[in-house]
């Protein structure tokens, strides 16, 4: 089965359009000095392969990562027979006994903790003479995924070039002096896990290990990587573990990486085997021929979809110059560059046949981050992947949907052994290993939701491509997904409503300031609709499973309803109605789900929950770290305002200050976002938002610039899509549209909503539809 996964998306691929890119805009992150840390670094990356490009020029550093390489190996923590304190966890919750019925959670039903995601090494460049320079310039290209520093030293002018190659697998870095000088360094290996460096030849450089032992559990994951160096002119010598090169004009350093990683239950792979075969496919082929094809394959992805507004004297400018002015002085391109490059680092970070990204994306520089770079499937997770459809980046989703099925075996263990059920859960966290029992104390670990809310993008994967292959062979996860729901729902002894028990609302304390359980989250019962409708649909598509389906028809209608409070705002589970909840301005906003990414609420069909909604956001306030902006980013873009979503889009942008405790908000001079660290759901949650402001899916609408900025008078975006198999393009002048481009996939009927304007568009497969701002079809 997982075979026949991997060849489906390998076909998708295969068949994928290239679009010609013409009057493309340079959309470069550019800088006057070095990087001296981390997280001043630039990114580079495809999909299994990472590296973070920074230093001074007498030093170069490409740390780099691996994407299966993780601490632990194949385990099941499943406690068995756990299931059988379920009923006293039930009934301790709805008697009121919070505090007892969560530590008998804590007791009973926590698991171990998961494991981390690890750095594999730092490739390390000394370079003779070039502590003095002029005219520095460090630059990462979006349009060809290489990153490049230049400087002169006296006559010459020194550059290198990064990049990793997709079709080699590759990190390639091209050093060139051109002038009267010569380059004189030495190359040699760095890590943090007592790893082995030495150096097989004078053109060749091995570093090999394993992963650590963390939190008791051994690492079964063992490494190699394995460094070619060409020279073009110069000598190389042998110095212990590292090799110096002199004299050279120019030298091509080719990095390889690999463990032993085959899948999440199985680790055969033989690394240093992979090593030598991904070189062996180089040893013909040089270094412009292999940075071409690179750029080729980069722009595939990336030239499908081109984002315009307009420029200011700012634009010009270095993007730290820029990031530091953006609050005070209009930029709106910034806003182009930066939706541009959060699309740039899902490419980088999640390409078919390899892992999804997790909260750093693919790069992580030290052995214990917070949430230890894993897959947090509260929110973080999911944002990584909201705007892979819609942004035209679908293939980049595959390793989410590959992932998810493997999630819904092992997710049936947790199943039986936590709650004697069938089909397939999913708790807080999940790792490399697939992991799905509850970890990390009740307030995250208990929540049982996060499988359903994964499932809902395999039909969303289908609603955008209507690709009925593709819902065939997934639907057998998403009928388990509910087929876990429906045999664990219980009755509410008060409201004879159905509700999951035990649960929680994502993180916050309900109660006081250590409560966090209940019974009936309302994030749960949105998510459920979303589930149970999404099965129906498909089984009804699919022509099987009558029986079923009208067994969640039955039971939808159980589902506890949506309420809103006296003060007007929407209530987050059946026990808060009367409660003074401890954290009003929680930084999550997971009982808005239906307004976003769920599309429950909407002012047409039902205008008190749509308006409960926006009281929610005002009461909860305008803070947070990067998943909880982005997330109110796409939810204002929902109440259709536009300016308070750029609002907050402004506030994810706000500068982040170095210091001792570390950085808790804001951008990074690279444009990555913080959150304690670096993490990519608040790039790629803004990307979303930016597309949720000039895009909208409503029921079978497309509901186009329905919450733009006027900040944005003036722009255009090409090539994103809509659902019903639809590629759009839109072009607006003071702040009103005045033309749209369809393309249709499909050859379905395209109703499109611009203000109070509709139109019907009868359009057949493969022909591209031009409309002016009235709906008006031009020849």
């Amino acid at each position: 089965m997982r075979l026949k996964v991997i060849l489906y998306f390998v076909l998708i691929v295969s068949c994928s359009p290239k679009k010609n890119a013409n009057k493309q805009l340079e959309l470069k992150l550019w800088y006057k000095q070095p990087a001296t840390i981390w997280e001043e670094a630039l990114s580079i990356g495809n999909g299994r392969l990472g590296a973070m490009v920074y230093g001074v020029p007498s030093s170069d550093t490409i740390q780099f990562n691996e994407d299966t390489f993780w601490a632990g190996g194949p385990d099941t923590f499943t406690k068995p027979e756990t299931y059988k304190v379920l009923p006293e966890i039930r009934q301790l919750v709805f008697d009121g006994k919070y505090k007892e019925a969560q530590n008998l959670v804590n007791e009973k039903f926590i698991g171990p903790k998961m494991m981390p995601f690890l750095p594999m090494g730092d490739l390390v460049l000394d370079i003779k003479g070039h502590e003095n320079y002029s005219n520095y310039r460090r630059e990462l290209d979006l349009r060809t995924a290489i990153t490049k520093v230049e400087y002169d030293v006296d006559d010459t002018k020194f550059t290198r070039e990064v990049f990793v190659s997709f079709r080699k697998q590759a990190i390639i870095v091209h050093m060139e002096a051109i002038g009267t000088k010569k380059m004189d360094f030495t190359v040699s290996f760095a890590n943090d896990l007592d790893a082995k460096s030495e150096a097989i030849d004078n053109s060749t450089l091995k570093l090999s290990g394993k992963a650590p032992t963390i939190n008791g559990r051994e690492g079964k994951v063992t490494f190699a990587s394995l460094l070619k160096i060409r020279n073009h002119s110069g000598t190389n010598e042998i110095q212990g573990s590292s090799i110096v090169v002199n004299n050279a004009s120019s030298v091509d350093l080719i990095l390889v990486a690999a463990t032993n990683f085959r899948s999440y239950n199985d680790l055969s792979r033989n690394p240093d085997l992979m090593c030598e075969l991904y070189h062996s496919e180089m040893e013909l082929e040089s270094y412009d021929q292999i940075k071409y094809d690179h750029i080729d394959k980069h722009q595939e992805l990336f030239n499908r979809v081109e984002f315009k507004l307009p420029e200011t004297k700012n634009s010009d400018l270095p993007t730290n110059e820029r990031l530091e002015l953006f609050q005070n002085f209009p930029d709106p391109s910034l806003v182009a560059l930066y939706y541009q490059f959060g699309r740039y680092l899902l490419m980088s970070s999640s390409r078919p046949a390899g892992q999804p990204a997790n909260l750093q994306g693919l790069w992580n520089n030290k052995i214990l981050l917070p949430q230890d770079s894993k897959y947090n499937a509260n929110i973080n997770f999911e944002m990584n992947y909201w705007a892979a459809n819609s942004a035209n980046l679908r293939e980049c989703a595959m390793p989410l949907y590959t992932f998810v099925r493997d999630l819904s075996e092992t997710g049936k263990i947790t199943a039986k052994n936590n709650y004697n059920a069938n089909g397939w859960v999913l708790h807080h966290y999940t790792d490399i290993w697939r992991s799905t029992y509850p970890i990390d104390g009740t307030a995250w670990g208990i929540w049982p939701i996060r499988g359903a809310w994964l499932c809902t993008y395999l039909w969303e994967y289908y609603q955008y491509s209507l690709d009925e292959n593709f819902l065939k062979l997934f639907y057998p996860v998403i009928k388990e997904s509910a087929q876990f729901f429906v045999e664990t729902l219980v009755e509410h002894p008060e409201k004879g409503w159905l509700v999951t028990c035990p649960t929680v609302s994502s993180e916050n304390r309900l109660f006081d300031e250590n409560i966090s359980i209940c019974g009936g989250s309302f994030i749960d019962n949105q998510l459920l609709r979303d589930l149970f409708k999404s099965c129906i649909q498909a089984s009804e598509i699919l022509g099987i499973d009558k029986e079923f389906a009208d067994t969640l028809k039955a039971t939808i209608v159980r589902l506890g309803p949506n309420q809103i409070v006296k003060d007007g705002y929407l209530q987050e589970c059946l026990e808060d109605r009367d409660m003074n909840i401890p954290e009003l301005k929680h930084k999550h906003v997971s009982h808005l789900y239906g307004l976003f990414p769920g599309n429950q609420f909407t002012k047409e069909d039902t205008p008190e929950l749509w308006e409960a909604c926006r009281k929610s956001l005002e009461m909860q306030g305008d803070e947070g770290t990067g998943s909880s902006l982005a997330w109110k980013i796409n939810l204002w873009a929902h109440l259709y305002n536009g300016n308070q979503a750029y609002m907050l889009f402004k506030k994810l942008l706000k500068p982040t200050k170095f210091g001792e405790h570390g950085i808790s908000e804001g951008t990074y001079p690279n444009l990555f976002n913080a959150n304690s660290s670096f993490q990519m759901d608040g790039n790629l949650g803004a990307v979303s938002g930016i597309n949720e402001m000039l895009l909208q899916n409503r029921k079978d609408e497309i509901i186009l610039l329905p919450a733009l900025p006027s900040e944005w008078g003036k722009g255009s975006i090409e090539g994103i899509r809509a659902k019903g198999g639809f590629e759009v393009s839109i072009v607006w002048k003071e702040g009103k549209l005045t033309a749209v481009r369809i393309m249709s996939k499909k050859g379905k009927q395209c109703n499109l909503k611009y203000g109070k304007k509709t139109f019907q568009l009868e359009t057949i497969a493969g022909k591209h539809y031009l409309l002016d701002g009235d709906f008006q079809v031009r020849k």
